[in-house]
This record gives structure tokens, C-alpha cells and sequence, in this order.
């Protein structure tokens, strides 16, 4: 079973790779048209609030309770009432997705207003807002419908095609960013209409390979169905536990309107690297493990459910520690390399720097929460990653005002880190006093074994590493071969050291026999 979990996250993370190098490209593109500066923040600003809803209702609320009872209709419910269900569900949502959109439009002078407070000080910031976010906003109604349609996919294995879908996203950017926007007379509204397409397209494309699964909805609104009710019960506090990270990231857009022009952008940027590693592996482990845990709890296996989450925890550990050290001491090539080109200055790169630096402090409870929140998910318990959720949005909001006064924009990325290690470790503390998950033997030393491995690679990135002042000397096509030979070098060592201090491939793959470690 765990080679057909590594198989699967291995492909789900080789296809978001490929959509994060295209998104990398895209943001490399937007930075040359549009630097860092009132344009860009407006438009961050107007992706962000439907991108944000997105994840709150698509990838986060929506898929954690979708999955888990369409996993228990497959299981215990023939074909014909595990159909019905996606036309019931495909109707309602379709319906809700409209009347939030229809509100969003209309009530776009005051969603600026909440989310990002700051422009109003600026009239012609504040009006551009307005118009990009209008435009923007039904991305969320098709991309909910693509997460609708990903969570039918994934429950039967079929990774691949919502794990390509977001290509689609990147390469409408940047066709609006190339071609489009420099045709305009305010050429940011080009990137407004690209996020408005990207949405549709990805919608179109999911439905051939539904119609393959003979599952292409005939949508019908049956809001009292029981499952339907199921689905959306579980739902709405599933929209604070699956997104508390997004959540606080909105938090940190809405106080950084309030800072120095560009803080908007720089903290967007560093997002964005640390989303690279989040979804390149910890989304897509995520997203592999929930139906299978989802499946072992309706087939009542608490001990092969506690197993898989052992062995996504494990990996999730060799992982998001290297990648979380490297990403830090890497941060100026990276940054320089990416994004030093036309409006995007030598000042902008060292405070995106500062902000990518405090984010990586994150990586690892952000990859953990989505892999523990799993945990409670799969067992359709939506509430106590909720009440846990509450706790750690609360202590963001106060180490917000603490760190953001002498810290400014490094300061909200700061607090969002240290708030999601609150979140980890809450949810790590449930799971084993509810005894859901029972840590298997040898944490200890696979511990001492990563924190050796990393160390290699951490000193080998220091003494190999040149100055700020190199990289910028540097031409694109240098800093490229640079970059990729450190990044090389430093996974090599990281993963020759792995080797010698111990850890064998094999000793990660579950013996299908007892659960136990080969």
C-alpha cells in the first residue's frame, strides 16, 4: 500500500512541480511587467480575495468534507446512488457558488474596504482595486467546480489530471502578463482577465475525464438530500480548520496595506517560494492520503489508519526540514535569480529576502497540518480541526500586532509561522490522546539522522554561498547555473548523508503484511 501512496504523491508532486516551475516563470514575468509597486500590490490584492475563498471552500472546506463521504457512498452504496450524489452535490454547490459570486461583484467596494483597508487612502488605488476584483471574482465559482470535480477523480485514483490542472492558471497569466497587457491602457487589467479564463479552462478540462468515469454531473439543487447535508454539515467548520494558514496570510495582506509601499508584493513573493516545497510535496501527500485514510476509517482499520499516518508523517519530516533550511539560506540567489529584472529592484529583493526567511520558519507545521488535519478529516470530524484552527488564527492576529511594529512586513510572516507550529502541535496532541495515531518506534533516531543530514547540507550552503553583491553582478544566465548547481550539490549531500547515517529507502515502505516497517 505505501509504494502505491509513494506512486501517487510522486506523480501528483511531479505535475504540481511542473505547474510551480510555470507558476515561478509567471511570477518572474509579473515582476519584469509590474515591479513591486502600486499596480502589483492592487492586483496581488485582487487575486488574493477569490484565490483566498477558493482555498477556503475548493481545495480546504469543501474537498476535507467532500472526500470522505463520497469515499463512504463508493464503499457502501451502489453505483447508482454514489452518482446521484454528485448530481445532488453538483447542483447545490453550483447554486451556492453563483449567489456568493453575484454578492462578490456587487459588494466589491466593500471587500476592498475589509481586506485591504490601507488603499482607501489612495482613490485611484482603491477604484482599481474595485475593477480588478470584479473581474477576478468568478475564478472562485469555476474553480470550486474543479475542486468538485478533482475530489471525484482523486477518490478513484486519478491524481494525474487535477495535479496538472493549475498549468493552466500560469500559462493564462503569463500570455496576459506577454501579449495582452501591453496592449492596454491600464495593462494590470490583463492579468484581472487572465484569472478570470484560467478558471474556466480548468473547469473544461476536468470534464472529459469525468464522462470517462461515467460520472459527468447532471447537476440538480437537493439541499435537503442526506448527503448533501452531510457534506456541507461537515463543511462549515472545515472552513476554519483546513484554511487557517490561508487565513492567516489574508491577515497578513490586510495589516501590510497598512506598511511601505511594496510589502504587499514582497510578502506575496516569499509566499510564494515556500508554496513551492508546500505543494510540490506536503499538498500532494495531502491530497494522496486523505481517500486512503478516508477508506481504512469506513472499512474500520484504526490500525491500518494509524500506520498511513505514520508513514506521511515520516515523510513529511525528510522532507520539509531540509527543504525549510535550504529555502533560508538559499534565499537571495533564489530571489535575485527569480526576480531581479526590470521594476523589481535591489531593495525589493532584500526585503523579499527578510519575508521568505521568516516563512520558512513555517514550512514544516504548514506541511504538517494538512497531513494531521487528515487525520481528522478522513474521520469526518471537522470540528476539532476547527476549535484548534480558532486558537492559532487568534495567536497570529496577537503576534501580528506584536512583531509587525518593529519587524513590519518580516513581522506578519514571522507570526504566521509561529502561529502554525501552534497549529501542528494542537493537532499532533489530539491525534495521540484520542490514540487515532500511535507513533511507530524509531522517531528518535530518524530525528537525530535528519537534523545530522540537514546540518551537511546547511554548512555546505554557507561555504559555497556568494554575497548579494555577486548575485546581482551576475547575468540571469549565470545566476541560473549558480543556482542550480547549489541546489544540486546541497540535495546530493543531503541525501549521501541520509544514506550514511542510517536511513534506507526500504525503511520508509510498509510492510502490507503486519504495518510494520521493513
Amino acid at each position: 500500500m505505501s509504494i502505491q501512496l509513494l506512486k501517487s504523491t510522486a506523480v501528483v508532486g511531479g505535475s504540481t512541480l511542473l505547474s510551480r516551475i510555470l507558476g515561478f516563470i509567471r511570477d518572474m514575468v509579473i515582476a519584469q511587467a509590474f515591479g513591486a509597486g502600486l499596480a502589483a500590490d492592487t492586483f496581488f490584492v485582487a487575486f488574493k480575495i477569490p484565490n483566498f475563498l477558493r482555498r477556503l471552500f475548493a481545495e480546504g472546506a469543501f474537498s476535507q468534507a467532500f472526500v470522505p463521504v463520497f469515499s463512504s457512498y463508493v464503499v457502501s452504496k451502489d453505483l447508482i446512488e454514489t452518482k446521484t450524489l454528485i448530481d445532488r452535490v453538483t447542483g447545490t454547490l453550483g447554486i451556492v457558488l453563483l449567489f456568493v459570486t453575484g454578492l462578490g461583484i456587487v459588494g466589491a467596494p466593500l471587500l476592498v474596504i475589509i481586506f485591504a483597508p490601507g488603499f482607501v487612502k489612495d482613490l485611484d488605488q482603491y477604484k482599481l482595486a474595485i475593477k480588478l476584483l470584479q473581474i477576478t471574482f468568478p475564478y472562485l465559482f469555476f474553480i470550486s467546480l474543479t475542486a468538485l470535480a478533482a475530489g471525484i477523480l482523486n477518490t478513484y485514483k486519478r491524481f494525474s489530471v487535477p495535479a496538472i490542472t493549475p498549468i493552466f492558471l500560469n500559462i493564462t497569466l503569463i500570455i496576459s502578463a506577454l501579449w495582452i497587457a501591453p496592449t492596454l491602457t491600464t495593462p494590470i487589467i490583463a492579468l484581472a482577465w487572465g484569472v478570470f479564463f484560467a478558471g474556466l479552462i480548468q473547469l473544461l478540462f476536468q470534464i472529459p475525464f469525468l464522462r470517462q468515469l461515467k460520472f459527468l454531473p447532471k447537476p440538480y439543487f437537493a439541499w435537503k438530500d442526506t448527503g448533501v447535508q452531510k457534506i456541507f454539515t461537515l463543511m462549515l467548520p472545515a472552513i476554519i480548520g483546513s484554511s487557517v494558514s490561508q487565513i492567516n496570510l489574508l491577515v497578513d495582506t490586510i495589516l501590510a496595506s497598512f506598511l511601505t509601499t511594496g510589502s504587499i508584493s514582497w510578502l506575496y513573493y516569499g509566499d510564494r517560494l515556500v508554496e513551492f516545497p508546500l505543494g510540490v510535496f506536503g499538498i500532494a501527500l495531502s491530497t494522496v492520503i486523505l481517500p486512503t485514510l478516508s477508506e481504512k476509517y469506513s472499512k474500520d482499520s484504526p490500525r491500518d489508519f494509524s500506520h498511513t499516518l505514520d508513514w506521511a508523517l515520516r515523510w513529511a519530516c525528510l522532507i520539509s526540514i531540509p527543504a525549510a533550511i535550504g529555502l533560508a539560506l538559499l534565499a537571495t540567489p533564489i530571489i535575485t535569480t527569480l526576480f531581479y529584472h526590470g521594476e523589481f529592484g535591489k531593495h525589493d529583493v532584500i526585503m523579499t529576502v527578510y519575508s521568505l526567511i521568516a516563512y520558512c520558519f513555517g514550512l514544516a507545521p504548514f506541511i504538517l497540518i494538512k497531513i494531521l488535519a487528515s487525520g481528522f478529516y478522513a474521520r469526518q470530524d471537522t470540528k476539532t480541526p476547527m476549535k484548534i484552527g480558532i486558537i492559532s488564527m487568534v495567536s497570529n492576529i496577537i503576534l501580528n500586532i506584536i512583531l509587525m511594529f518593529p519587524l513590519a512586513h518580516v513581522g506578519l510572516a514571522l507570526a504566521t509561522s509561529l502561529s502554525a507550529w501552534l497549529n501542528a502541535t494542537l493537532l499532533l496532541i489530539y491525534l495521540k490522546r484520542r490514540s487515532i495515531y500511535i507513533p511507530q518506534p524509531k522517531w528518535f533516531l530518524l530525528g537525530a539522522q535528519i537534523t545530522i543530514a540537514s546540518s551537511l547540507m546547511a554548512f555546505f550552503i554557507l561555504w559555497k554561498n556568494s554575497s548579494l553583491v555577486d548575485w546581482i553582478q551576475w547575468n540571469l544566465t549565470s545566476r541560473i547555473e549558480h543556482l542550480l548547481i547549489l541546489i544540486s550539490l546541497a540535495m546530493a549531500i543531503y541525501l549521501i548523508s541520509l544514506l550514511l547515517v542510517g536511513v534506507k529507502p526500504k525503511m520508509l515502505i510498509m510492510n502490507k503484511y503486519n504495518n510494520s516497517y521493513i
